[in-house]
């Protein structure tokens, strides 16, 4: 390598980087991130993980729960309880101002400077990908329909300027960065909020308190129902395995506590009320069309505002998706700015949206991937945290962004064996527990009962702290 300290995605060494501000693209990538350009509040964080939280995608979930066969309080407790795995996002924050690095750059203390960048590509670029499209494809057809109520129909150019517009609007926030989304966000989560507001008191105007399905699963069935609906709640919280991206630029000294309170309250609260309104939802209108579902009971004046609501939702949570996404391809190795990688991302996803909703069912395929990917994004949170526990979140931010032989973080061949062997041995583990897209040894042994995401994590948390103490205490500070 060209120098022990690379230089992703910034200015170069000699120059001094802008200040954060909004009104600048950011001009850090995956560099340190120097104390003297530190600031902010770890309240900060809270309309940040709000808005991306106020979604189309907590809706559809929590009407899923009770398409399952739950009752409705069966419902929502499965969503309060699948919320819960916010903590473990908040943990990982609080790696990203002890380090001074997004969380791309921390696991190199988990995996090694090489073995990270698989875990980046893998784990961080293309399930961010993936996810981004279909996000994508969810606010598209909102906006499909917007652009229909305005009297302009929805022709496949249509689609695909809609398409771009959205993608657009989203990248710009990413690109602008971290200042912009700290700043864009709490006007985003009191619009939100608003909107959502309207959407409750039409839904329980509507909605059957005490409603129970005709015939509710019992027994195996029901725990492999409840489990189930856990695991896909929980989905959502332990895919940001690098909220560290949003806190980095806060002081050292910025209280541990009050920044892992602060996301995981953030993306908590509004997760269980929209989930929960979207359980209320479906004992009154049929949820597997929620969106024109919804509009059946919602006041006619207000179905645009609706709309709008959520393409506004779903580009917030995009822009936390692809900003870590351009992170993501920095530390895969790819001597790019942060802009540029960002850029990228944001035009393969846009390219298989459109593929997705024009040419074929790929974004199914994507879908069911994203299903099977749940065995490995388990493991990757539950590795992470134990290492923020082991290491008692003490983090070397030069250090770790040194990417030569010679870095503490480099271990065997690049490698850190007992990051990558917790990580592997957890997503088998995993593996043999799913029932999903396929159904493995132990889900059919079981009756269906999948339980790949709590032994996938159990498994990886366990053994990473059995076999990591002695990588942890070579590289701690």
């Amino acid at each position: 390598m060209a120098s022990t300290i690379p230089d992703h995605g910034a200015a170069r060494a000699e120059v001094t980087p802008p200040a954060d501000h909004p009104g600048r693209i950011e001009a850090h990538g995956i560099d340190h991130i120097p104390d003297a350009e530190r600031h902010g509040h770890p309240r900060e964080l809270f309309s940040v993980w709000a808005a991306a939280n106020v979604n189309y995608l907590s809706l559809v979930i929590g009407g899923a729960l009770v398409l399952m066969g739950l009752s409705l309080w069966q419902a929502v407790a499965v969503t309060v309880v699948g919320n819960l795995f916010w903590m473990l996002t908040g943990l990982l924050a609080v790696s990203g101002p002890a380090a001074g690095a997004p969380s791309e750059v921390i696991t190199r203390a988990l995996y090694g400077v090489i073995g990270n960048r698989v875990n980046n590509a893998i784990g961080g670029w293309l399930v961010s990908v993936c996810y981004f499209a279909l996000n994508l494809a969810a606010a598209a057809t909102a906006a499909f329909a917007l652009v229909e109520k305005a009297g302009v129909t929805a022709t496949t150019p249509v689609k695909v300027a809609v398409v771009v517009v959205i993608a657009a609007l989203t990248l710009a926030i990413s690109v602008y960065g971290h200042a912009l989304i700290i700043k864009l966000y709490l006007p985003l989560t009191l619009a939100l909020a608003g909107a959502f507001t309207v959407v409750a008191l039409s839904v329980f105007r509507h909605a059957d308190f005490s409603y129970a399905p005709a015939e509710p699963p019992t027994g195996t069935d029901l725990w492999a129902v409840i489990i189930a609906g856990t695991a896909m709640v929980a989905s959502g919280p332990l895919s940001y395995t690098t909220s560290a991206d949003f806190s980095r630029y806060l002081p050292r000294t910025a209280s541990p506590k009050a920044i892992a309170g602060w996301t995981a309250l953030g993306a908590f609260v509004p997760s269980v009320v929209v989930g929960s309104l979207g359980a209320f939802a479906a004992t009154a209108v049929d949820m597997t069309d929620p969106q024109n579902a919804l509009q059946e009971i919602l006041p006619g004046w207000f179905v645009p505002v609706f709309l709008l609501a959520l393409v506004l939702g779903t580009i917030s949570i995009n822009a936390l998706t692809a900003y870590s996404a351009g992170l993501a391809l920095q530390a895969v190795g790819l001597r790019i700015r942060r802009t540029v990688s960002v850029l990228f991302d944001g035009t393969v996803a846009v390219a298989a949206t459109l593929y997705g909703l024009l040419v074929s069912n790929f974004l199914d395929t994507v879908s069911n991937a994203l299903q099977v990917i749940v065995v490995l994004i388990g493991p990757l949170m539950a590795v992470y945290a134990t290492d923020i526990v082991l290491r008692r979140n003490r983090y070397d931010g030069r250090a770790l962004s040194d990417e030569t032989p010679g870095s503490p973080f480099w271990f065997t061949g690049g490698v850190n064996r007992a990051g990558a062997l917790s990580l592997l041995a957890g997503v088998a583990s995993a593996a043999l527990c799913v029932n999903t897209v396929y159904t493995g040894p132990v889900a059919s042994a079981l009756g269906g009962i999948d339980l790949s995401m709590p032994v996938g994590m159990v498994v990886a948390a366990g053994l990473y702290a059995l076999l990591g103490r002695r990588a942890v205490a070579a590289t701690s500070l």
